[in-house]
């Protein structure tokens, strides 16, 4: 099992991330993420939206023909989508509000399509889950990152509006990290969104570089010994 789907959360989580590797879906993402809450509830969204069309696409994938499956992967993430939009309009409605067009927009996210099409219809229905359930946790948390990020710089808060997503009880998360803070708003624009977003690319960048250092510094150890 581990030889299966091993892979399969590595790529989603950060081999093949879809916001940091394959940089898709960055609309949603730079408009959407400047607070947790916020970047926390399109990520929930998307998530649930990757799981259940890779979920029904990997069912249906014998039965869809080769020259129709784009317009039927569309109308089964739509469906989805449609759901998703009506039970936040019904349960989140505040956050519904401010999220605004961007839920519905979730059925133009490529990341999604890209899955239906790269993964789900040509394998079975428990690698496409998991695969769609990686994908989602790895740009929800690219999401949930940068939101963190320019919510503290921003306005010098975490967890602000909690409530919308966990209810009045959750007022009190809210921190507020810096008193008499005055904020600062290009952060909390769409330029502040994309110099994040390159911060945490280049993060992973360097991360990735040292890692493949070690390695090969490692592999050279090992070898050197028994070529001796």
């Amino acid at each position: 099992m581990n030889d299966v789907y091993g892979p399969i959360i590595r790529d989603g989580l950060w081999k093949n991330n879809p916001a940091l590797v394959q940089l898709l879906g960055l609309c949603p993402l730079l408009a959407v993420s400047n607070t947790f809450i916020n970047g926390l509830g399109l990520g929930l969204a998307t998530t649930l939206t990757l799981v259940a069309s890779n979920g029904i696409v990997s069912l249906l994938r014998k039965q869809i023909p080769d020259e129709a499956r784009l317009p039927v992967f569309v109308m089964i993430i739509a469906s989805i989508v449609t759901a998703i939009e009506l039970s936040m309009n019904a349960w989140f409605h505040e956050l519904y509000l401010i999220l605004g067009i961007f839920i519905p927009l979730i059925v133009t996210n490529c990341a999604i399509t890209g899955r239906a099409e790269a993964f789900a219809a040509r394998n079975p229905v428990g690698p496409a889950i998991v695969d769609g359930l990686m994908m989602g946790i790895g740009f929800t948390a690219v999401l949930v990152l940068l939101g963190a990020m320019r919510e503290l710089i921003g306005q010098g808060t975490i967890l602000s509006e909690a409530h919308l997503m966990f209810g009045e009880g959750a007022r009190n998360l809210s921190i507020v990290l810096f008193e008499d803070y005055r904020g600062f708003l290009m952060v909390l624009l769409p330029p502040g969104a994309f110099i994040g977003l390159g911060l945490i690319v280049a993060l992973k960048n360097v991360i990735d570089t040292r890692q493949k250092a070690k390695q090969a510094k490692q592999v050279m150890t090992d070898t050197v010994p028994a070529s001796a």
